[in-house]
């Protein structure tokens, strides 16, 4: 779509106004007059039945065009609210990749009715896509790419080429790919090897056999350092009978990575189930919300009990409850750490689930010498303040101690998360915070139990 930039004040009230007037023409001209932006905040300020309204007047193309400028999730929405066989009329018109991301937002059924309304052709690569994980090649694949057969001549593909000119120019060629009678894939062809060599040339002598390929199976980060090592326009997706079965570009995998961090972000912010808008249904938003904080209400009875147990201590040594918040929130700093450095690990194929062992050798000289630093420092503070040895070898100990227990369950908790199929990211931090309210305020309270009548 053409954009020059243009700022527009409250834009979703103009949208709003072109949409009661039924009148296509003038929508496109105004959002070939915004920028991309401000076409996204427009949509998303109308009212369902607005946004439904709009896709309907629209064009397929046009349409289409329109949810690019979108997020999966609000794209998703849209998509979600409108009849089968129009939804399927827009989605034909993005990208196979595009199309997956959307259908992804979807339910079971949702998806069914629009691919059962979809071409043939388009159908089969939606379900062909939607087998993969998300987060794989085979999910951020396109479909979109030219193969030929090796026994075919330079001028078999400057025909079809021309022939078809319209229908390619959508189509990101950079490569063109070179299979057998079996879809396997046999060589890659760059666009400069189609203009030198003599016209009854055929491909098998001029491809470049045994190219780089990918399988269907990985990974965002096995993708981003293959592109990262080959600086390539794409590279083919094979199966395990090394039959191609489509093209990854390097935007799509930067693309899947941010998607990535911001689901990371979310969840550590205590927003599950996807991506929220303010424009989403009030359930919706708060659902979401309360789901996570749910969760943190109970665990922070479960902390808070372990204070109850030894009210009658706190009570007798009131400067204990100076130092309880420093015992765990610094524990948690600590282990929050290691939680980070072992989703790293993770992400990057650097640790395995299965290898707990390990990660506990390593995490526990670091979790002894943290410990014992911050104890004494800690420890020290206590003792300048109230001039109390005892009391600072509580505080110190507890803070030591604490740090260590902290450190060593940063590490391990992804991988045990991750052995259970659940994500990391989502509940490695409140679970972990937990652990060490609970250890922090045990260790503290039954410290100075011991030592009490010296405190």
């Amino acid at each position: 779509m053409d954009v020059n930039n243009q700022h527009v004040e409250n834009p979703w009230e103009k949208l709003s106004e072109l949409i009661q007037l039924n009148d296509a023409g003038q929508i496109i001209a105004f959002f070939e007059s915004i920028n991309p932006a401000d076409t996204a905040l427009a949509v998303s300020r109308l009212k369902a039945a607005e946004q439904t309204e709009l896709m309907m007047l629209l064009q397929p193309q046009d349409a289409a065009e329109v949810l690019e400028d979108f997020s999966d999730t609000l794209a998703g929405d849209i998509i979600g609210e409108l009849p089968p066989e129009q939804a399927a009329s827009i989605l034909e018109e993005l990208d196979s990749d595009h199309v997956a991301d959307l259908l992804g937002e979807l339910d079971e059924d949702e998806v069914n009715s629009i691919i059962e309304e979809m071409a043939p052709e388009d159908a089969r690569e939606a379900r062909s896509l939607l087998q993969y994980a998300p987060d794989s090649a085979g999910g951020l694949m396109i479909y979109e790419y030219l193969d030929y057969r090796s026994e075919q001549t330079v001028q078999d593909v400057q025909d079809d080429l021309q022939n078809n000119r319209e229908k390619y120019s959508d189509y990101d060629v950079q490569y063109l790919y070179v299979t057998d009678a079996e879809e396997r894939l046999q060589g890659v062809l760059r666009m400069r090897d189609l203009l030198f060599p003599q016209r009854r040339t055929r491909l098998g002598e001029v491809m470049i056999r045994t190219p780089f390929h990918v399988h269907v199976d990985a990974t965002v980060d096995q993708l981003h350092n293959f592109f990262e090592d080959h600086h390539l326009f794409g590279v083919p997706v094979v199966d395990d009978q090394m039959r191609l079965q489509g093209v990854v570009l390097p935007e799509a995998v930067e693309e899947a990575k941010r998607k990535r961090s911001v689901r990371q972000f979310l969840g550590f912010s205590g927003i599950v189930g996807g991506e929220e808008f303010r424009s989403m249904p009030l359930l919706v938003r708060s659902g979401r919300r309360l789901s996570w904080l749910s969760l943190n209400i109970v665990l922070n009875i479960i902390a808070a009990s372990v204070i109850a147990l030894y009210q009658d201590t706190l009570s007798a040594v009131i400067a204990l409850a100076v130092f309880l918040p420093m015992v765990s929130d610094m524990s948690g700093c600590s282990g929050n750490q290691a939680v980070a450095v072992s989703m790293r690990e993770l992400s990057l194929g650097l640790v395995r689930p299965a290898e707990l062992l390990w990660v506990l050798s390593k995490e526990v000289g670091v979790g002894v010498l943290n410990g014992l630093a911050l104890g004494v420092l800690l420890g020290g503070v206590a003792y300048l303040w109230k001039s109390n040895f005892f009391l600072g070898l509580v505080v110190g100990g507890a803070m030591a101690l604490n740090t260590l227990v902290a450190v060593l369950l940063g590490g391990l908790i992804p991988l045990v998360l991750k052995r259970m199929k659940l994500d990391p990211a989502l509940v490695s931090s409140p679970l972990l915070t937990t652990v060490t309210d609970m250890c922090g305020f045990f260790f503290v309270l039954s410290f100075a139990s011991v030592v009490l009548e010296k405190l």
